[in-house]
């Protein structure tokens, strides 16, 4: 998993480095692979903007180059041994020297250029297939995590490199809606190109931002959870207790409540807890244990 900040990431290509590790992590290992460091801080608007870009372009070329982050607030020592004037500035290393570098923000096609020359000077080149969809999976893994900002900013970058990506631009929508900001996501979604509205990635984000708006109006967890508790039979209740579930991410319990309404009263309100099963479905993964057991309860209820 890519993180941005202080937390170490998960994937081997991109890792965060210190004074401590910096010979082992930069010096030492561009010996056999290059190496590209970059210097960054919190603080740092422009930072927040190319890290994520760079990361996307390292982890596109699937091993060929590795990158470091060195956060220059709390290394001070390599910055000054570096002549790291202002940030952000990236530099690459091969056998243990310098030998391509520049400052501030860059659009995402020279930094793809950049990333290509220092695999090239390593006797390397970047494999064309497959490195989107790895920078696909980790902005995933960084969602997952709950590093929404982090996330966007990577499917933002590998939008930038494939306009033509349903996952990305499905992505961006999922990470604005983890962040709350419901019309962003909405915003992305209305302004993918034509030709992604319908494919899977971009429609489950859909479901999702339609699940969030009624969780708006659902009202409080708690309130919903003792209404139902107070009165199994009140179906409302239940409804409106699924809505706001599934809002929160408890799409299992949602699940199980709108199963529940549907086994007492399929016809319930217009078959709602039928429909609103399939959106709940639609907003998670077709593999997901939830759309699986979800599908399995309902089809038995249909038929039995």
């Amino acid at each position: 998993m890519i993180e941005l900040g202080g937390q170490a990431p998960a994937n081997d290509l991109i890792k965060d480095v210190s004074e401590a590790d910096f010979m082992a992590e930069v010096v030492e290992m561009s010996q056999t692979v290059p190496v590209i460091v970059d210097f960054w801080a919190p603080w740092c608007g422009p930072c927040k903007t190319l890290g994520p870009a760079l990361e996307a372009a390292v982890i596109e070329a699937k091993g060929a180059v590795r990158m470091a982050k060195v956060n220059v607030d709390e290394n001070q020592g390599i910055a000054g041994q570096l002549q790291v004037q202002s940030i952000p500035t990236v530099y690459a290393f091969w056998k243990g020297q310098p030998i391509d570098g520049f400052q501030g923000n860059v659009p995402a096609s020279e930094l793809k250029e950049f990333v290509a020359r220092v695999v090239e000077a390593g006797g390397g080149a970047p494999e064309e297939e497959g490195g989107l969809d790895e920078a696909i999976a980790a902005a995933d893994e960084m969602l997952d995590a709950g590093d929404a900002s982090g996330a966007l900013q990577v499917f933002a970058a590998i939008a930038a490199e494939d306009p033509t990506s349903a996952a990305a631009f499905g992505g961006m929508a999922r990470a604005h809606i983890a962040g709350g900001d419901l019309d962003q996501a909405e915003a992305v979604l209305n302004g993918a190109p034509a030709d992604l509205h319908g494919k899977p990635e971009v429609e489950a984000a859909h479901a999702q931002l339609a699940l969030a708006r009624q969780g708006e109006q659902a009202g409080p967890v708690a309130e919903l959870e003792a209404a139902v508790e107070a009165d199994p039979a009140d179906h409302q209740a239940r409804y409106d207790l699924a809505l706001a579930l599934a809002a929160n991410g408890r799409s299992g319990e949602a699940v199980d409540h709108l199963l529940e309404i549907f086994r007492r009263d399929a016809d319930w309100n217009d078959g709602a807890a039928k429909a609103q099963l399939f959106t709940v479905f639609d907003a998670l993964k077709p593999n997901d244990p939830v759309v699986l057991n979800g599908r399995r309860k309902l089809s038995s209820l249909i038929f039995a």
